[in-house]
């Protein structure tokens, strides 16, 4: 009998394992799928098995939720599949695109992007990573936010990578110091700022709202109109 197409996919073969359940497997080969169709033309089924693949890994040493697994490594995926278009010509948009990068990707770069996605609505791309990715994303980060009307609770911690790195038109970061990618022709940002973690809100709100300043003054330096 010849194999199904679910059997022949790298995907299901590469997560063929005790601690995935069959619905897992059934989400990312629906995931490798999905993004098959979204980016036809541009990459092959290789390419989109393989990010998928790598994007799954980062987070699955260190998941809370099991469950989300695959919905995370489709989002991360997407994004580093559009970083690699632009990266190789592929992609010739000329929006801007932002990388906010912190040390866990929990509370001031996951703020920032916040604040950026925001004000900026189309008109530029945003994205966030971390050196050192957390868990989570701060909870009194969460809730500040929530505070000025923005909800953050759908993003989650994610490395950076090479590709995402190479396709930021500007690298902002806060705090991680060396570990934070330098690559020629990028400008870069470094916003000194406390790091929320460990701190209640009251002590977050300034960071916050420093945050936000800072985020409106680098559209307005970019010359992106701040959506109202």
């Amino acid at each position: 009998m010849p194999d199904s197409p679910m059997s022949k996919s790298p995907i299901t073969d590469a997560y063929r394992r005790d601690d995935l359940s069959v619905d897992q497997r059934h989400a990312l080969f629906t995931a490798a799928r999905r993004l098959a169709d979204e980016f036809t033309g541009t990459f092959g089924a290789e390419t989109i098995d393989r990010y998928l693949h790598t994007s799954y890994d980062q987070f699955a040493g260190r998941a809370t939720v099991p469950h989300f697994l695959p919905l995370l490594a489709e989002r991360f995926a997407r994004q580093r599949l559009h970083a690699l278009a632009r990266v190789e010509g592929k992609d010739t948009g000329a929006t801007p695109i932002v990388l906010f990068l912190c040390v866990h990707n929990a509370g001031r770069s996951q703020m920032a992007l916040g604040f950026f996605t925001d004000l900026a609505g189309d008109r530029a791309i945003g994205w966030s990573g971390g050196s050192e990715p957390g868990d989570r994303v701060n909870p009194v980060a969460v809730q500040a936010m929530r505070e000025v009307g923005i909800d953050i609770t759908a993003e989650f911690p994610k490395p950076w990578t090479t590709e995402i790195a190479q396709a930021a038109d500007v690298v902002v970061t806060m705090g991680c110091g060396d570990a934070c990618p330098v690559f020629p022709g990028k400008r870069y940002l470094d916003w000194d700022l406390d790091d929320p973690q460990g701190r209640d809100l009251a002590a977050a709100r300034p960071i916050r709202d420093e945050i936000e300043r800072r985020v409106r003054a680098l559209l307005d330096d970019l010359k992106i109109p701040i959506r109202e």
